[in-house]
């Protein structure tokens, strides 16, 4: 008999550190959400979960686990032997909780792993983030690092993080910079995955008195922000970063790498060119074919960039800090003092 356990418990584990978490559907599905922290030891891959699915559709299902069984018997040893390196308990789990989950657990729990499976699968899972976010109170103080394009709000924000300051990196979840370039050369996350890692990062922070994050429209890439994070964003004390224009256009050009992918950085300014006037669009385009990428980016911020920010900012309502500064280490030790003292303020009202 499988063992199952409950979400509850099965978060309550993997959030202490207690028992690893697996993951046993396709790289495919994995990819598109899965529960943050687990990995993922597929029973079939892409391919064959479509050969399987055809011919459950085509013949029926008693074909479809035969072909199912004949697959996986030929992968069995190596299957065991990933979850016997994972080196502690685990718990299982695919979409709704049924065959795949059930046979990964019934084969490595014979052959000695500590095994369970997740009831009701990572269905279950979804469904309380989904509603998690909906009723979702948030207690902590925000403060919120604003800076023109390139201003290195990113960068900023890691080196807070890894201080130890409570910081939640949305574009990091999102896949996305959050400009017209921004998913140039990352992995742009949809709906779900955001929502979980979300959902993951709220519940470590949930005691912090204050949460630091970065500037950003509701829409980041292909994900939306929660409504209750977007208004408390909104009216939240506002620092804004002031950069000199060179320093963030090298910045600009170390996070893109834009000679790497010179067509990619072509069709994201193809999606804005219209909106320039003709002179400055046809110059830009003549510098990105060129590779002038410098002078290009330069021209993007003057033109485009810089005057949509100042437009987006004139809506914040809550109160504003400005922050000049002549060097990325100035800008970094200027905000971590702007943090330790809101850390303080917010502490005594938490």
């Amino acid at each position: 008999m499988t063992r199952e356990i409950s979400l509850h418990d099965l978060m309550k584990a993997h959030e202490n550190n207690d028992r690893v978490l697996v993951d046993v559907r396709s790289p495919g599905e994995f990819e598109e959400g899965s529960i943050p922290g687990s990995v993922n030891i597929p029973v079939f891959d892409n391919e064959e979960r479509a050969e399987i699915g055809t011919i459950y559709k085509q013949i029926g299902q008693e074909a479809a686990k035969e072909r199912g069984l004949e697959i996986f018997s030929a992968k069995l040893p190596s299957f065991v032997k990933q979850f016997k390196e994972l080196g502690g308990p685990v718990s299982v789990f695919c979409w709704r909780g049924g065959m795949r989950s059930k046979t990964a657990a019934t084969t490595t729990e014979l052959m000695g792993v500590d095994v369970n499976r997740l009831t009701g699968g990572i269905r279950t899972y979804r469904q309380w983030v989904v509603q998690s976010l909906k009723e979702y109170e948030f207690t902590p103080e925000l403060l919120v690092l604003n800076g023109y394009t390139g201003s290195g709000k990113t960068v900023i924000l890691n080196r807070l993080k890894e201080e130890g300051y409570p910081v939640i990196d949305l574009e990091n979840m999102a896949g996305h910079r959050g400009s017209i370039f921004g998913q140039i050369g990352l992995n742009p996350s949809n709906q779900k995955k955001f929502d979980s890692l979300l959902v993951t990062e709220l519940r470590k922070l949930i005691d912090s008195p204050y949460i630091l994050i970065e500037g950003e429209s509701r829409r980041i890439g292909r994900v939306h922000m929660p409504d209750f994070l977007y208004e408390k964003k909104e009216q939240a004390p506002q620092l804004f970063l002031d950069l000199p224009a060179d320093i963030r256009v090298q910045n600009i050009l170390e996070d893109y790498q834009p000679e790497e992918m010179p067509e990619q950085f072509m069709e994201a300014f193809e999606r804005i060119e219209r909106r320039l006037h003709t002179p400055i669009s046809r110059e830009i385009r003549e510098l990105l074919t060129a590779g002038d990428y410098e002078e290009a980016v330069r021209l993007l911020l003057i033109h485009y960039y810089d005057p949509r920010y100042e437009h987006s900012i004139s809506s914040q309502d809550g109160s504003h800090m400005f922050i000049k500064a002549s060097s990325m280490n100035e800008a970094y030790e200027k905000v971590k003092k702007a943090a330790d003292s809101f850390r303080y303020s917010a502490s005594r009202q938490h």
